[in-house]
């Protein structure tokens, strides 16, 4: 089956009222796992690389991996940059027959934002592409987006912003953060903010920083403090309009422990028993995460 716009699958979602897991990837065992727990679950997914995984990997090398591995598993996917930064990113990724793409303006003031993630619009729109952008700041840090402080998402601010723009999906800032520390105290999530943006815009929304942090994996890590976003409180985003969620940080954490564990047991120097186990590792996450997002 071919790649298909991340459209199509939160049109799916839309019906179904859950929401479509956005995995991002740094190389083959990533890949290699979440399309496996894809097929096993029958469920679609968006597989997204970010800038530094695209310097990483090579795009050639993204592409190719992503076109075997939905063939080989015949799950339904998309193909999505993650953060395109610039414009000339976001021209790369559609060059490169990136599906979806994410115009990351956040940063800049709200008319700048609504500039440029038009001009993604205008050129993506004819190629059948679809468009993320995002309005709001999240804080901390992960691969090469870094922030120190949270500016929410006005709901009012966000229905301009889609009118002007076009876009196809929005991310907000509603309280998650990128990074496994997302929370001092109790975690919260501003559910009303949720509900009134989705209300307003009458858009999909993506939840950014929205990884569940898993205690067993902090423990294993020596990340004790480490807090995430619970099922519970993810599944009622969902719920009030939340049709695309990422996940990178579990994804990271698992791989960890596995490669990790097998090193202590493990006194060879075969790269794919370790690597191996940390594939199976990121397979058990993406599995968990898919019960909890998409079903």
């Amino acid at each position: 089956m071919p790649l298909l716009p991340s459209k199509e699958l939160l049109n799916w979602a839309e019906k179904r009222n859950v929401a479509v897991a956005a995995f991002n990837f740094n190389n083959y065992e990533f890949l290699d796992a979440i399309c496996r727990a894809a097929a096993e679950m029958e469920l679609p997914v968006i597989l997204a690389t970010s800038e530094g995984a695209i310097k990483y990997m090579g795009v050639e090398v993204i592409r190719g991996m992503v076109e075997s591995s939905i063939k080989r598993y015949g799950i339904t996917a998309s193909l999505h940059l993650d953060h395109g930064r610039s414009f000339e990113t976001i021209l790369f990724a559609i060059r490169h027959n990136y599906t979806s793409v994410m115009i990351d303006a956040s940063d800049k003031p709200y008319h700048e934002n609504v500039r440029l993630t038009r001009k993604v619009v205008e050129i993506a729109h004819p190629l059948g592409i679809t468009v993320e952008a995002e309005l709001g700041v999240l804080a901390g840090e992960e691969d090469e987006i870094s922030a120190k402080e949270s500016i929410y998402t006005d709901p009012y601010q966000a229905q301009r912003f889609v009118m002007e723009t076009g876009v196809d999906m929005l991310a907000v800032a509603v309280g998650t953060s990128h990074g496994a520390y997302k929370f001092k105290g109790e975690p919260r999530i501003d559910l009303t903010r949720i509900r009134k943006i989705r209300e307003l815009t009458g858009i999909p929304l993506v939840l950014h920083g929205a990884s569940g942090i898993y205690e067993e994996y902090a423990r294993k890590l020596g990340m004790e403090d480490a807090k995430g976003v619970p099922d519970a409180i993810l599944k009622k985003a969902i719920e009030f309009g939340v049709r695309k969620v990422n996940t990178d940080t579990d994804l990271r954490m698992a791989f960890k422990v596995g490669v990790l564990e097998t090193l202590r047991e493990y006194g060879g120097i075969d790269p794919r028993k370790y690597l191996g186990r940390g594939r199976e590792e990121v397979h058990k996450m993406a599995i968990r995460r898919l019960k909890v997002i998409s079903t």
